[in-house]
């Protein structure tokens, strides 16, 4: 039987043209604007609507731990059976349609709705966004190793991070137009909806079906543990989870960092401002690094951006003000373009088997979701810090994110990237 650690990652490209990288990552732009208002804009206000200010933090950190354990379990599960019937479009659009479900539960109970009953029914709804979303994410995900060739990942996925850096933006300028004109929060959940309907739409008409053959034989299917022996996937996973430790470590609480720290009375305000002014500088990396990484490797692109985002966690700490906040914003944004730029170019090019891949690309993104976890003890550990004075929570919980950047910067070097000439050849 072939060793896992000497297989070498696919290379081969699709039998058809290779879809254009717009059209293949456009579902990334709606899922990403769904995420960034949901998470960063409406679920923030809307818990401490239903839970009131004390609780604020548990609740939330609960409601997204929650949320983390349908995205952990459901992608290797829906890759598997993705893999095994050799279907990948079909899956998409019914999580799409699942999803724009779930929405509308979360919109009945956050603008009818009051009290802990009104929250339970938006957890509910918020389960079926999430359930909904990775079962059409993860037969997605198996589409770029899938139909890119390895030559051309690293561009791909520079579009794939451009895109979700513009619908992260989009979504960014909507809550500051919503609360600039004091519309309804119902606005926001229909916007979501059609971002997503027609982001998706995009993509299943650019990807025919008859484009996806799934390759069954193609490779040898590893078990679970053969598939961690193999390590460009061992650290692929490990450094990934390090940086998505740090990003959820400080994600969720951004609009209670600008109300409680950097003393802004209009929080949803500040926080659309930060959170355009971060995509504001990935966007001006994203293509840029993609296309580097082609070049000279994957693993410098990320070094650097990963120490860039270490060292903004802790100046924010620091900030004497909220200009100088949107200054240090700017940067972190710079570094977070760079690293989503390269990262699915790298997840791709650690894949063992092309046999398996909405299976294989399912487990690596738990990699990403699992740290999701990390919210609730987080938002303990916020609330328990504040009480104890001079704002230390958010010491705790900023610094523990430099600490997981600086950790995937170091651990990342273990990665073993291909061959210089392999990439080229493609």
């Amino acid at each position: 039987m072939t060793s896992p650690s000497s297989l070498a990652a696919p290379t081969a490209g699709p039998s058809a043209a290779v879809p254009s990288p717009w059209k293949l990552s456009a579902f990334w732009f709606g899922s990403a604007f769904l995420w960034l208002l949901l998470l960063l804009i409406l679920m923030p206000a809307d818990v401490k609507h239903f839970v009131g200010d004390a609780d604020k933090g548990k609740y939330l950190g609960l409601l997204g731990g929650i949320g983390a354990v349908v995205a952990l379990v459901l992608p290797p599960i829906v890759g598997n059976y993705s893999d095994r019937v050799g279907k990948r479009l079909p899956l998409m659009r019914l999580g799409v349609g699942v999803s724009v479900v779930g929405l509308a539960v979360m919109a009945f109970a956050a603008t009818t709705l009051n009290g802990m009953n009104g929250f339970w029914i938006y957890t509910l709804g918020f389960l079926i966004v999430q359930f909904g979303n990775n079962y059409a994410t993860a037969p997605y995900s198996a589409l770029i190793p899938e139909l890119v060739p390895q030559a051309e990942r690293g561009r791909y996925s520079g579009v794939m991070g451009l895109l979700q850096a513009s619908g992260q933006l989009l979504g960014g300028v909507t809550a500051l137009l919503v609360g600039l004109l004091h519309l309804p929060g119902l606005v926001s959940y229909l916007l979501i909806a059609v971002a997503v309907l027609v982001s998706a739409w995009v993509t299943l008409s650019g990807v025919p079906e008859t484009q996806v053959k799934v390759r069954k034989e193609s490779g040898p299917r590893l078990s679970l543990a053969q598939l961690f022996a193999h390590q460009p996937f061992l650290w692929v996973f490990i450094t990934r989870a390090l940086f998505a430790l740090g990003q959820y470590s400080v994600q969720p609480f951004l609009s209670y960092y600008t109300k409680d720290v950097l003393k802004q009375e209009n929080a949803s305000l500040s926080t659309s401002i930060l959170l355009m002014t971060i995509i504001v500088g990935a966007i001006c990396t994203t293509l840029i690094g993609g296309r580097l990484s082609d070049r000279i490797g994957r693993k410098p692109v990320i070094y650097v951006a990963g120490t860039l985002m270490a060292a903004i966690a802790l100046l924010l700490l620091i900030a004497p003000s909220f200009p100088v906040a949107v200054a240090m914003s700017l940067v972190f944004g710079l570094g977070y373009g760079a690293f989503t730029s390269v990262d699915w170019a790298l997840g791709s090019d650690a894949m063992p088997s092309s046999g398996s891949y909405a299976r294989d690309m399912g487990i690596w993104h738990v990699a990403f979701v699992a740290p999701q976890l990390i919210e609730s003890p987080q938002g303990i550990l916020l609330d328990h810090g504040n009480r104890l004075g001079g704002n230390l929570g958010y010491s705790w919980v900023f610094g523990l994110a430099a600490v997981f950047f600086i950790l995937g910067v170091i651990l990342v070097r273990n990665v073993p990237e291909a061959p210089r000439g392999a990439r080229k050849a493609g």
